[in-house]
């Protein structure tokens, strides 16, 4: 459990239901909203395992390969002092501008942040693969539209990685001067999204793959990459996330039930 840095004394109860913790007005809001406009789309929370023994298997096939990998754990973005500083990472510089996240999916992943201080996972197994190396597969049903994991590393600027044969560095931050552009380097921080496998989207084959879309929103004026379920995912399916879909500069925003399509220049984003 110290591999995961999991709160003392929270490990081991029952699951909590999941619960966003909204106000009677907000509630009340909510309700009138509905009659007069479209019904939007939220962030779901995930669904932790409810057995205490799964949930430590999943657990501990993340930490396998991690610890394979030679990674050290990490859930949220790390700045190193030879690095990009954390002030470097203002949504506002993103040429063409940043979805911000919108109140209530904010609260949806602060909700998953708190269950996995409780050692509460989302559902899902790092398995290896003889022709993929590792690979994440769906240990339960999951919902379309559910958030699975933030995309951590270290930040730094993509000058400084341009030949570094990583090959899961995450586009963070496309500001007007690429001198300034931001990635996320997990080659030695991260979490189980660093195991998510790519798939080339310029293949039929690979759209019919692919089940998690990259999301990069600016939550309290940073930049941050969510990973989200584009459709519905059943146990023993693969993840695999649209790799290179930066090609199609799109973004989608996820509150409206008809997606906008904005502008988002080189960018692994949310894309139709």
């Amino acid at each position: 459990m110290d591999f995961f840095r999991i709160e003392k004394g929270a490990e081991g109860g029952a699951v909590r239901p999941a619960k966003c913790g909204l106000s009677q007005d907000a509630k009340r809001r909510r309700r009138r909203s509905l009659v007069m406009h479209k019904k939007k789309r939220r962030l779901l929370p995930f669904v932790p395992t409810e057995d205490r023994v799964r949930r430590l298997e999943q657990m501990a096939s993340a930490a396998t390969a991690l610890t394979t990998s030679k990674m050290e754990f990490s859930n949220e973005l790390t700045y190193v002092p030879s690095m990009a500083p954390i002030s470097a990472n203002q949504a506002k510089l993103e040429e063409g501008g940043m979805q911000v996240l919108s109140k209530e999916d904010k609260e949806t992943i602060e909700l998953c942040r708190s269950m996995l201080k409780r050692g509460e996972c989302p559902p899902l197994l790092v398995v290896f693969d003889s022709h993929e190396g590792f690979t994440v597969q769906a240990d339960a049903y999951i919902k379309d539209l559910t958030f699975l994991t933030e995309y951590t590393g270290d930040v730094d600027y993509l000058k400084n990685r341009e030949n570094n044969g990583c090959d899961s560095t995450m586009t963070l931050l496309s500001p007007a001067d690429p001198s300034q552009k931001l990635v996320i380097c997990p080659d030695k921080r991260g979490n189980i999204a660093r195991f998510i496998n790519g798939i080339n989207n310029h293949t039929p084959d690979g759209n019919n793959k692919q089940n998690i879309k990259c999301v990069r929103n600016d939550m309290d004026g940073e930049c941050h990459v969510l990973l989200v379920t584009c459709r519905d995912i059943y146990r023993g399916e693969k993840l695999y996330y649209d790799y290179n879909g930066h090609d199609y500069m799109y973004q989608r925003i996820i509150s409206s039930t008809r997606p906008i399509v904005l502008p988002c220049p080189a960018s692994r984003s949310l894309g139709d």
